[in-house]
């Protein structure tokens, strides 16, 4: 690892300390600086605003997201059904959990959905190629139906599901209605591609 990045991720660790404690409104760059022992003029060497410090440590925390989810969509083990409805299941559990723990992430998610929009765009966007891949093996396997776009199938998935993956943006369900709507929900749309139970269906 180069100084450079040390550098950076001194100010990105201090500076995530800091907002997870007082909060993203009450953090402020020369906080920051004073907190890494350096100058506020250096801070901004390595990032030009507070937003771009929430937005490095929202990627930070979407790396591991993404590591989870491509695990769950590789896992051949599990039939894609169980895969698809894993990765959403996971995201619900680990937003639920994180914004409970941590209040402030709430604050940051907030402000970065306001300023930052295309964050949410891209971090959909990477949450799809797992969704897709899953997708594929579940039509190579005859458990879905493959007459549709899997990449246009995919982003509705995402729509219909959009409640489940950030939860406390959304709603103030405790975790267990959260669970059961989340089963529901999954249920109801995949009626709509899975071959399995639409012959289940027409029996």
């Amino acid at each position: 690892m180069t100084k450079t990045a040390d550098t950076r991720d001194i100010i990105l660790n201090a500076a995530t300390e800091r907002i997870l404690h007082y909060g993203y409104a009450k953090t402020t760059m020369s906080e920051i600086a004073k907190d890494c022992g350096m100058s506020a003029g250096n801070i901004y060497r390595f990032f030009a605003s507070k937003i771009d410090i929430a937005e490095a440590m929202a990627r930070n925390f979407a790396t591991k997201v993404f590591q989870e989810y491509s695990a769950i969509a590789r896992d051949k083990s599990r039939p894609p059904l169980e895969r698809l409805k894993g990765i959403f299941q996971s995201e619900l559990e680990r937003t639920y959990e994180l914004f409970a723990e941590e209040a402030k992430v709430l604050e940051v998610a907030r402000v970065l959905a306001d300023e930052r929009p295309e964050f949410a765009q891209e971090e959909l966007a990477q949450s799809r190629l797992h969704i897709v891949s899953v997708l594929k093996d579940g039509v190579e396997t005859g458990e879905f139906c493959g007459e549709t776009n899997l990449e246009d199938l995919a982003e509705m998935i995402q729509v219909a599901m959009v409640k489940f993956m950030s939860p406390e943006m959304i709603s103030h369900c405790d975790i267990e209605q959260l669970r059961r709507e989340l089963d529901g929900v999954f249920d109801l749309i995949t009626y709509g591609f899975c071959a399995k139970r639409r012959s289940q269906v027409c029996e």
